[in-house]
């Protein structure tokens, strides 16, 4: 029998160890040898298409990959700044999306300019993903659901006036879309100028023209009882079946906020939407959000406009709101958005990110990111493909898109869509002409 003394025992431990080693530093050799050597891709070239009024983004490889992100159909006006970036991503390893953005990321600033960016970060997961062969929910930690809730901000049917009886008209069609909706959004107040013109002197203020959501003040009486009376006239069509959300401004002042957001409490309305601050506001006011928040039951929402994590900071560390509102398209991009969820979830505030405009290749982002949120989120807001042809000219979503309010994650690698190239080649115009050449 062997002695095995403590000099012995240690010498055999570390030819054990040694061993070991030799054979894993082997498999790992071997493993090595099937992967494409690190920074072996590399970015050649950035474009920007505008196809029907979505600026596309794509992003060209050395390694025949494309990815591809969307903006805003809002924002055709952005092809320039996504150009911008282009000589400062040249060369880069698209796969290290961090390393990418950090050097484009502190150039974008809050909606619309955040865009840019948020395409670019997009498109970059694209090509991650496909490089890897996996979905991009894989490169965000993986799903946690496997079908994702959208809620209606898109599926719209012509409005035949603005009282409350064609709101619950509206609203009932909305209600039986084929699409299932069990949350629908129905803007109201500062954030529907035909509801507000349907009284006379609404509020005390002069209507105003320009960058959109220009008026603010304070209601009329008349002017907040029409608002409440339409909110009512909806929900009394959906019952506690349809969960309604309403987009309110902004504009609103404090006091009428808090007045109109306890005049709903009974109707248990599911969320107020950027009451004071919000769309195309550069900047949050999240002291006055608390104000708002502590002084009624119905959950407060905003964020669509906000750029980046940090601009998130005093909303969801003060709690001045119960849910945040980030659109991928304009906080940053996918992982800034997952980002965003994570952080307010740590202080229990939930999450229904923006993304009414974001087209097809937004809708894709959309699922990806949904998928691997965590539980604090809510549902995202449905875009639709517009003109309709844009539903020709991409591959890879499901027939239907929408099932009885959810979305089925699909996993192909990457956001799991891309275009019929032939089919979209008939819709760029004579500038973008050679976008997918």
């Amino acid at each position: 029998m062997l002695d095995w003394t403590r000099r012995t025992f240690l010498g055999a431990f570390s030819g054990l160890a040694a061993t070991s080693l030799a054979a894993q530093q082997e498999r790992g050799s071997s493993i090595a040898g099937k992967r494409p050597a690190r920074g072996s891709i590399k970015i050649t070239d950035l474009r920007c298409a505008i196809i029907g009024r979505n600026p596309v983004v794509r992003i060209v490889t050395d390694q025949g990959i494309s990815g591809y992100g969307e903006a805003e159909s809002t924002k055709p006006y952005l092809k320039p700044m996504v150009l911008f970036y282009r000589d400062y991503i040249l060369g880069e390893d698209p796969t290290d999306v961090e390393r990418v953005l950090l050097k484009i990321r502190r150039l974008g600033a809050f909606k619309p300019w955040g865009s840019a960016v948020s395409a670019i970060e997009t498109a970059l997961w694209d090509i991650a993903g496909q490089a890897a062969g996996v979905p991009v929910y894989k490169l965000l930690g993986g799903k946690i659901r496997d079908r994702v809730r959208t809620y209606n901000g898109g599926v719209r049917f012509p409005m035949t006036g603005h009282s409350p009886a064609d709101y619950a008209e509206n609203t009932a069609r909305m209600k039986e879309s084929r699409e299932g909706f069990t949350l629908i959004k129905q803007a109201v107040g500062f954030h529907n100028q035909g509801m507000m013109n349907a009284v006379s002197d609404g509020w005390y203020g002069e209507a105003r023209a320009g960058a959109p959501h220009p008026n603010r003040g304070l209601m009329t009486e008349r002017g907040l009882s029409h608002v409440i009376a339409c909110v009512e006239a909806m929900k009394k069509v959906l019952g506690d079946k349809v969960g309604l959300a309403l987009d309110c401004g902004p504009g609103w002042a404090v006091k009428d906020a808090i007045a109109f957001a306890r005049a709903l409490e009974p109707f248990h309305i599911t969320w107020l939407e950027d009451l004071l601050t919000g769309d195309y506001t550069p900047y949050v006011d999240a002291d006055v959000y608390r104000d708002l928040k502590q002084s009624t039951s119905i959950p407060i929402h905003t964020g669509e406009q906000i750029y980046l994590r940090q601009n998130f900071k005093d909303l969801i560390e003060k709690r001045a709101v119960d849910v945040v509102g980030p659109d991928p398209a304009d906080c940053g991009g996918i992982a800034e958005l997952k980002w965003i969820a994570e952080y307010a979830d740590l202080h229990s505030i939930l999450m229904a990110p923006h993304g009414i405009f974001n087209g097809l290749f937004g809708l894709a982002a959309q699922v990806q990111a949904g998928a691997a949120m965590p539980q604090n989120y809510i549902a995202f807001e449905y875009p639709l493909g517009q003109p309709e042809w844009w539903y020709e000219i991409v591959e890879g979503l499901p027939n239907p898109i929408v099932q009885n309010g959810f979305i089925d994650v699909w996993d192909r690698p990457g956001l799991g869509v891309t275009f019929n190239v032939q089919a979209a080649k008939a819709h760029l115009s004579d500038e973008d002409r050679n976008f997918f050449d």
